[in-house]
């Protein structure tokens, strides 16, 4: 639905007689000078006239210039931020002459097309920098103005923080290459809350996507990792433009409430897609008997792998969860060459047809910056104690000890083994010594990491010892381990609190996640796929957030989306406690259990 100039400029008008005489006020305070004393000033410029006027129609589409006037001398912080749309190919330029802003366009305007331009965070005063707060100018180079709006809110797909200069954009073509190859009908930049109103659009159908544009071309460039996000259907804006509304303020962005206050039609969750081409990225040498490549994409497809001069048993190999990234060492105690010699066979993308192939490539792998090896006598005066022995590391961490146990991480794979030598006891809080048993996990991603849980509940005020003994393991340098023993405690601190959260009417695979307040960083993790208590114990006062992903594919890892399949990344939510927070702000000795509906969270 469109709107003629007449009913648009009825309500401008009374805003600009209203404002009028603060303009005139504010007009004669200021000078190009900055003053000598009294009270800083932090009044922001106001905008005094345009031409043409706001709401202008058969607006010129060959050398179209558009002057923006102020009460007080302005300069221009950020060309970037003055954003027009539909966007061009080339921004817009814009120059300071005077009081005033003077906006052209490099480019012809399309006929019949209603266009505006945003202002946000480019424009300050010339004394004290005080920002202009922002503004959106409208106008036809046809005879209307459109008149309906959409807004909504984008968001990071994992942290779900909102993110701010993502270019949200709206395309009558409703083809899936139509983001790639072509800009956008209409276009809007989110604030500092990734809020965004796109305003004066027809009413019609269209496709929307939100995108973190690095490189300010209005277009996708997958290849170089820029963020994306789609609705996954077609839109109709509902809502007509009104100069009341609250998609249309320009709020200041530390406002809380005025700002989240604001309606958002559409949420838009912003990922990076994986890579459709598959090659190796990487190789290297870590050491004598270690190598490792790397691959553009997950799920490397490997036919065979070999190095000459050994045999395939002589190989160990270990892919990661993603299986992008290959580790391989050489399970013979013979001396290496100075350089090895890899040969890999695997899948590779064609990069003309886009079809992965069988590609045998070869790899001259040596160790980058070493020496050329000694032998003898000056060989073994270079070695150090680490050089000849098999080289582990066992941890326990107080806090997380009875849920992820003790830790035993070897630097190589090892061939020999004797778990049954490990001792294991307790003292308790009277001082008496306890031989007790354990129980060994092998890693099923990593086959030289293990975990040692005690059979027995770990209980406060005992002390708990794992000795590994002299000799107890061997690995493929043909070394055997040192000796080695590791204390830990439950923490006894009285302060430390609890959170139990009872998870009800669990339908498939979750992670859940106990984050800090910041949500950079994972305290405690959990991957359930049934009903069940979580308890995260030994928690110090302060803010924490729970994080749920729903891994759909049951692969115990976040999966992102992809924008041709109009796939979704994997939903991630986060719990909301009492008085609607995604924060529990945690007292000190405190026990909270608190029910997740999972079926209410979708």
């Amino acid at each position: 639905m469109k709107i003629t100039i007449k009913e648009y400029l009825f309500p401008l008008g009374a805003a600009i007689a209203c404002l009028a005489p603060s303009f005139f006020m504010h007009s004669c305070a200021n000078t190009t000078q900055a003053p000598t004393g009294g009270k800083k000033d932090t009044i922001p410029p106001a905008l005094y006239w345009t031409q043409p006027s706001p709401g202008s129609v058969q607006v010129d589409t060959h050398k179209t210039k558009i002057v923006f006037g102020f009460d007080e001398y302005v300069t221009i912080k950020n060309q970037q931020n003055i954003f027009l749309s539909p966007p061009q190919k080339k921004a817009p330029k814009a120059k300071v002459k005077g009081k005033s802003i003077v906006v052209s366009f490099e480019e012809p305007l399309e006929k019949n097309t209603t266009y505006t331009l945003n202002f946000t965070d480019a424009i300050a005063d010339n004394n004290e920098s005080n920002m202009f707060p922002g503004y959106t100018y409208v106008f036809s180079t046809g005879e209307v103005i459109d008149s309906m709006l959409i807004s909504g809110t984008v968001r990071d797909c994992n942290t779900l923080n909102p993110i701010k200069g993502a270019t949200v954009m709206l395309y009558k073509d409703q083809s899936d290459s139509a983001i790639f190859k072509s800009r956008p009908f209409a276009a809007s930049k989110t604030d500092d809350w990734g809020y965004f109103c796109i305003p004066y659009i027809p009413d019609t159908l269209y496709r929307l996507y939100a995108l973190k544009d690095d490189n300010n071309d209005n277009l996708y460039q997958a290849e170089n990792g820029e963020l994306i996000g789609f609705v996954d259907s077609l839109i109709r804006p509902i809502v007509k433009v009104n100069d009341t509304l609250g998609q249309m303020q320009k709020y200041d962005m530390k406002d809380t409430l005025e700002c989240l206050s604001r309606k958002s039609e559409y949420e838009i969750r912003l990922f990076k897609e994986e890579s459709t081409k598959q090659k190796l990225m990487n190789k290297g040498r870590t050491a004598d008997r270690r190598a490792y490549v790397t691959f553009m994409s997950k799920n490397a497809w490997i036919d065979s792998l070999w190095i000459k001069g050994y045999r395939s048993e002589q190989l160990i190999t270990q892919f990661n969860l993603r299986q992008d990234s290959l580790e391989i060492w050489i399970n013979d105690r013979r001396r290496t060459p100075d350089t090895l010699q890899l040969y890999i066979n695997y899948r590779k993308t064609n990069d003309s047809t886009g079809v992965m192939e069988p590609s045998l490539e070869h790899y001259p792998l040596f160790i980058e910056g070493a020496l050329p090896k000694k032998s003898g006598r000056a060989a073994r005066r270079n070695l150090k104690h680490e050089d000849t022995i098999c080289v582990y590391k066992i941890t326990a961490e107080p806090e997380n000890v009875e849920q992820k146990g003790f830790s035993l991480e070897f630097d190589y794979p090892i061939i020999y083994e004797n778990f049954d030598s490990l001792k294991f006891r307790y003292i308790n809080p009277k001082q008496k010594e306890i031989q007790s048993s354990f129980t060994i996990e092998k890693d099923t991603l990593d086959l030289r990491h293990f975990t040692i849980r005690p059979k027995e509940k770990m209980l406060p005020g005992y002390e708990y010892i794992l000795k590994v003994p002299y000799r107890a393991f061997r690995d493929i340098n043909g070394f055997y381990s040192d000796s080695s023993e590791v204390k830990v405690s439950l923490p006894k601190d009285d302060k430390l609190s609890t959170i139990i959260l009872d998870m009800q009417d669990v339908k498939g695979k979750l992670i859940v996640d106990l984050l800090n307040e910041k949500r950079d960083k994972t305290l405690r993790s959990y991957v359930i796929e049934s009903d069940t208590q979580l308890t995260f114990p030994y928690l110090k006062e302060g803010k924490y957030a729970v994080r749920i992903t729903f891994d759909y594919n049951k692969n115990s890892m976040v999966d992102t989306g992809n924008l041709l399949e109009h796939k979704q990344p994997e939903k991630v939510v986060f719990f909301k406690f009492k008085d609607d927070e995604e924060f529990i702000d945690l007292l000190p000795s405190a026990e909270l259990t608190q029910i997740i509906n999972i079926n209410e969270l979708k």
